[in-house]
């Protein structure tokens, strides 16, 4: 049987509203320690993401009147001017191979978690893939020792 998003994805999700600054997206990443920030509208709905790439290559940096301004974040800036809204998604009960498919399909680097019921409920990062892809390798080892054994 085919294993499920639900077995490898991180089930804790920090998410962020529309209108918080992001400086402070950058920040409650960094003490997170995640580099994806789902954003949630005002009735908690999936609206977009963010990673820790529109924050080091935002958009307007080609506009930065000097390379001293280029980085600078400041909450003058909202989490949806920068987020990605066309948000690609997996759910539960997906099979991790069509995540990979995703994954490499958009070159992105993690999948928000939907229920049956289109609620976020996790996070599938490219960590949590390549952990899914060190099991198998673990599990095919330990098969070929139990058949040599028999």
């Amino acid at each position: 049987m085919p294993t499920k998003v639900s077995e490898y994805m991180s089930p804790k999700v920090i998410a962020a509203c529309e209108d918080l600054g992001i400086r402070e997206a950058y920040f409650q990443m960094r003490e997170s320690n995640i580099r994806h920030l789902p954003v949630k509208d005002s009735d908690g709905k999936l609206v977009g993401i963010v990673s820790d790439r529109e924050l080091r290559r935002p958009n307007w940096v080609d506009e930065a009147p000097d390379l001293q301004h280029q980085y600078e974040l400041s909450d003058d800036m909202e989490v949806k001017d920068i987020m990605v809204r066309n948000v690609h998604v997996v759910h539960t009960y997906d099979t991790l191979s069509k995540a990979v498919k995703l994954v490499l399909e958009h070159k992105i680097g993690a999948l928000p978690v939907l229920d049956k019921n289109e609620e976020l409920v996790g996070m599938l990062s490219s960590v949590d893939l390549l952990q899914a892809l060190d099991d198998i390798f673990e599990e095919s080892k330990y098969d070929k020792k139990v058949k040599r054994a028999v």
